[in-house]
């Protein structure tokens, strides 16, 4: 998954995201959406809203490719550089 800044103030915070997944049958998606969190006086999440939309993509399209269980590598294009 790659975020992105979108907005920010005190107590909120707004990101774009992409991801890429496949299904049991190895169609693969594209899954782009904005995520939206309000957060309380503590410093806990006190509400997250989140709309995600899922393009079916060919697998040769797909732009993600490092470990899913490590960080994103620090020279991998940001959701701009991709112009998604």
């Amino acid at each position: 998954m790659i975020k992105e800044l979108w907005a920010h103030s005190d107590d909120r915070i707004a990101v774009r995201f992409a991801y890429e997944w496949h299904d049991h049958d190895g169609q693969w998606f594209r899954a782009y959406g904005n995520e939206n969190w309000e957060f309380a006086a503590d410093g806990l999440m006190h509400h997250r809203h989140a709309s995600i939309n899922d393009v079916p993509i060919k697998e040769s399209e797909r732009k993600f490719f490092w470990n899913s269980t490590g960080p994103r590598p620090h020279d991998h294009p940001s959701l701009s550089e991709w112009g998604l």
